[in-house]
């Protein structure tokens, strides 16, 4: 009878482990989908960006876009209408994504609470910094080149996770990141005009919005440790809202004369995908981790191609066809090596 109850708790001690190893896969294989999803979201966001600078023909039926010249007001001017929507909408669905959200931000002004108060604080100016560099960057050079080179953040990411919590990367994980950087690289468009001091500028920019997006992943995951994906994600929109305005406001926009009807139009589309693309990445780096899901983001670049391609009818060429072979490949290979470790 003794060894029969024995070999009933084994039984049940197997088919437990069975079961906690299938969620935390299954919690996996969720969290690669729901940073795929995110990064199709902020591929929409990027194309209706694309149309407010520049007109196109979308889904090949109307020409539509270029209601405003790329320059420096007007990216904050868009950066501001965008976080406009997007704080009050996410305070209203914040409860029912998590009941606790208001508590969460409530109990910030705790004593013990101090060091996540600093770094929900520091998500925001992260946030709010590394749009405006690349806004910035977009309105100096191509949007297809400035978005390739914020995309480079992957190795950013891997670096600093490296450097704060130990993660140090596999080679498979190296050779992932260069392969997705390089597929990513071939998606640009080719610019045949002389490289000028401001297209040096909007390069440098470019790095510099992707390696802040990487600082901010970093103390995203750390900040989950103890706080939910909704109210950190609700905290940098309206720290971002907050300096977009202070920005617009010192930055003096002059011109009134503007397409406010088709602006607001595109803000509350560029908006409704802001909000779902970084609450749904901030909800895969809780599953898989800032390194994992950087670099699946990272195929940014190559759906947006995709996507543009589809929606506003810009050409694929060969070469960037491979781009986004090789970035796809390069995710399935990095989601067989994530379950490999386990």
């Amino acid at each position: 009878m003794a060894t029969i109850f024995r070999l009933d708790e084994k039984s049940s001690g197997m088919a437990i482990g069975m079961i906690k190893e299938f969620t935390e896969e299954s919690a996996i294989v969720l969290g690669f989908v729901i940073v795929l999803l995110s990064s199709v979201f902020f591929c929409f966001q990027n194309v209706v960006v694309r149309v407010l600078f520049t007109s196109h023909p979308v889904f090949g039926i109307t020409e539509i876009g270029g209601f405003v010249t790329p320059t420096l007001q007007h990216s904050f001017l868009l950066l501001f209408m965008r976080m406009l929507v997007v704080v009050p909408a996410m305070a209203m669905l914040a409860p029912r994504l998590y009941a606790g959200t208001w508590k969460e931000v409530h109990q910030l002004h705790l004593p013990e609470q101090r060091s996540l108060l600093w770094q929900c604080l520091g998500s925001g100016v992260l946030m709010f910094l590394y749009l405006a560099l690349l806004y910035i960057s977009i309105g100096l050079i191509p949007t297809g080149i400035a978005l390739t080179l914020f995309f480079s953040y992957p190795m950013f990411t891997a670096l600093l996770s490296w450097r704060f919590f130990g993660n140090r990367p596999t080679p498979l994980r190296w050779g992932v990141i260069v392969a997705i950087l390089l597929g990513s690289a071939l998606t640009m468009p080719v610019v045949h005009t002389s490289v000028s001091q401001n297209t040096w500028i909007g390069i440098l920019l470019g790095l510099a919005s992707g390696f802040t997006y990487a600082f901010y992943t970093i103390l995203a995951q750390k900040s989950f440790e103890t706080m939910h994906p909704v109210p950190f994600t609700w905290l940098s929109f309206t720290i971002a809202l907050l300096l977009s305005g202070i920005s617009l406001i010192l930055g003096n926009l002059q011109n009134v004369q503007l397409p406010w009807l088709a602006l607001w139009i595109g803000g509350l589309l560029s908006a409704t995908f802001t909000f779902g693309g970084h609450l749904l990445n901030n909800f895969g780096i809780r599953l898989i981790g800032a390194t994992s899901a950087s670099m699946v983001a990272a195929t940014n670049p190559a759906l947006t191609v995709v996507l543009a391609w589809f929606t506003i009818q810009e050409t694929l060429t060969n070469v960037q066809l491979l781009g986004v072979l090789i970035v796809t490949l390069s995710v399935a290979l990095l989601s067989r090596e994530h379950h490999s470790r386990r």
